[in-house]
């Protein structure tokens, strides 16, 4: 009986470690809103899956809402321009 629940511990806190670190961001983002609607905190919810928190907490950290700067024209101070070469070499 012991048993049973630790090792049901075990595997859960397995499966919260690995959505919480491996899963991609989209997913978590989805996991995260599922929680949301279920009564979680969504500041917790998105700190532990490590997500940022959604548009509508109000928290301006993503900086959607800002107007973009405008594009400078000025070049590079190193001049290397716009466009980057990298060098290959092939392996036979």
């Amino acid at each position: 009986m012991w048993q049973t629940i630790i090792v049901a511990l075990i595997v859960a806190a397995a499966v919260l470690h690995f959505s919480t670190r491996y899963l991609p961001a989209a997913m978590r983002r989805a996991i995260v809103r599922g929680l949301v609607r279920c009564g979680l905190s969504e500041e917790k919810m998105a700190k532990v899956f490590k997500v940022a928190p959604g548009c509508g907490s109000g928290c301006g950290s993503c900086g959607s809402c800002d107007t973009p700067a405008p594009p400078s024209n000025t070049p590079p101070a190193d001049g290397s321009g716009t466009k980057r070469v990298i060098m290959m070499q092939v392996q036979r």
